[in-house]
C-alpha cells in the first residue's frame, strides 16, 4: 500500500478533549493533518485547536457533541460535511465502569454501551463510505488490553472493546484493496484521564501506566508499515500478556488472575 500522506488528509477524532484523542491530534497535526476534533468539553476542545493551529498552521475544527445521544454517526456526519470532507477517522472515545457488575448503575452501564459500542460501529459505518472513496486514509478503533479476556469488576467495559476489536478486524478484510487502512489499536493501562473517570487506579491491576505518546506512535508506526496489520497491542509487556491469555492460559486461570488483579486492595 502507498503511504499515506497526512498532508492531504482531514482526520475526526472522537474523545479529542483529552488522553489518547488529545495525543492523536498533536501527532496527526505534526504531519501535516488537517483536524475536525470531537468531544463533550467544548472548552478544552477550543483550546487544543487553537494550539494546533498556532504550531503548525493547520486547519482545525471542534465539534461539541455527547456521542451517548441517539444516532451519533448520522448526526456527526450532518454537521461535519457542512464544514469539510473527512478523509481518516479515529474513533477514541470510551469510558469505563469499575466494580460488580450488579452493584452498577444502569443508566452509566447503558451510556457506556452507547460510547463505547454504539457511537464506535454508528460513526464507522456514517463515514466508512468516503474513507473507501478517499482511498488514501486511515480508520482507528480504540480497543483495549481488555479486549483480550474477560474483566472482572469491569465486565462490560472488556465486553464492549471486545466487541470493537472484533468489528475493527473485520472491517480491516472488507477494506482490503480500498487504500484504507483500518486498525484496532489495543492499549494497556495508560497514563490519562481514564482512571479519574472510572474513580480508582484498582483498574489497572497494578501495571504500570503507558505514555500516551508512546501508544500513539505505536498505532502510526503500524500504519505507517507496507501492509499494516487488523490490530496492534501497545507495549511489549501487554504483547506477551495477550499472548498468554489467548494460547496458553484457560479460561479458567484467565479470568480468575484477572479477578485477583483487581481484587478491592491488589
Amino acid at each position: 500500500m502507498t503511504a499515506v500522506d497526512y498532508r492531504t488528509q482531514t482526520t475526526l477524532i472522537t474523545g479529542a478533549s483529552a488522553g489518547l484523542g488529545a495525543e492523536f491530534a498533536r501527532q496527526l497535526a505534526a504531519r501535516g493533518s488537517g483536524l475536525v476534533l470531537v468531544a463533550r468539553r467544548r472548552e478544552r476542545l477550543e483550546e487544543l485547536a487553537a494550539e494546533l493551529r498556532e504550531k503548525h498552521r493547520i486547519q482545525v475544527h471542534v465539534v461539541e457533541m455527547d456521542l451517548a445521544a441517539d444516532h451519533p454517526g448520522q448526526a456527526l456526519a450532518a454537521r461535519v460535511d457542512l464544514l469539510l470532507h473527512v478523509t481518516s477517522l479515529i474513533n477514541n472515545a470510551g469510558f469505563a465502569t469499575f466494580g460488580p457488575f450488579h452493584q452498577a448503575d444502569p443508566e452509566r452501564l447503558r451510556r457506556e454501551i452507547a460510547v463505547d459500542v454504539t457511537a464506535v460501529a454508528d460513526i464507522s459505518r456514517a463515514f466508512i463510505d468516503q474513507l473507501r472513496a478517499a482511498g488514501s486514509g486511515v480508520l482507528v478503533n480504540v480497543a483495549s488490553m481488555a479486549a483480550y479476556q474477560p474483566n472482572p469488576r469491569m465486565a462490560l467495559y472488556g465486553a464492549t472493546k471486545a466487541f470493537v476489536l472484533s468489528l475493527t478486524e473485520a472491517l480491516w478484510e472488507e477494506s482490503r484493496g480500498t487504500g484504507l487502512r483500518v486498525l484496532a489499536l489495543s492499549p494497556g493501562a495508560t497514563r490519562t484521564e481514564f482512571f479519574d473517570v472510572v474513580g480508582t487506579t484498582q483498574a489497572a491491576g497494578g501495571t504500570r501506566l503507558a505514555s500516551p505518546v508512546d501508544v500513539v506512535r505505536t498505532a502510526l508506526a503500524a500504519l505507517d508499515r507496507r501492509n499494516p496489520p487488523p490490530s496492534v497491542i501497545a507495549g511489549r509487556v501487554n504483547r506477551v500478556m495477550a499472548f498468554v491469555a489467548r494460547r496458553l492460559a484457560t479460561r479458567r486461570q484467565v479470568v480468575r488472575t484477572i479477578g485477583r488483579l483487581t481484587a478491592e486492595g491488589a
